[in-house]
């Protein structure tokens, strides 16, 4: 059985500031890595068959928690589909020698108006089984809190 990771985060900002935070290079440097991580993206393509290459590093390595190296993660994300301005999927590669953390794992950002702003929703399916369910869930919480400071603090 596919596990589903699933987390849901309401913003206090239309869905286009939700969608431009999404698409845009220096926003996401600035608010998908998680809590213990600093990014970088090194290619940036931003259209259905594209994608970006972000190098992910931790701020602490102790215990060599990465899993390209014993400080990054390198991930491969590709832009599957963007509907404007309420959908964006990505699918997400992970750079790894460790074939617990290999394989394709398909990122959903589904994005819904509401009277409050937006809901977001993400969904991950395919997620390697290296990546604990909770971890996951955890980091993915962390980059919707910093998407929602980002673009609240804009609007």
């Amino acid at each position: 059985m596919t596990r589903t990771d699933r987390v849901s985060r309401l913003i206090a900002a239309s869905p286009a500031a939700v969608y431009g935070a999404l698409l845009d290079r220096a926003a996401l440097e600035a608010w998908l890595p998680p809590d213990d991580m600093s990014g970088r993206i090194e290619r940036w393509d931003p259209r259905p068959g594209g994608g970006f290459r972000m190098v992910l590093t931790y701020l602490d390595p102790t215990g060599s928690p990465g899993k390209t190296s014993e400080a990054t993660d390198v991930v491969e994300v590709g832009f599957v589909d963007l509907v404007e301005p309420e959908l964006v999927v990505q699918q997400a590669e992970f750079e790894a020698d460790d074939p617990a953390y290999a394989g394709t794992m398909t990122m959903t950002w589904n994005l819904t108006g509401t009277g409050h702003g937006t809901e977001v929703t993400v969904t991950a399916t395919g997620v390697p089984p290296g990546i604990g369910q909770a971890d996951h869930e955890a980091g993915i919480a962390s980059s919707l809190a910093h998407l929602a400071a980002y673009v609240e603090a804009a609007h």
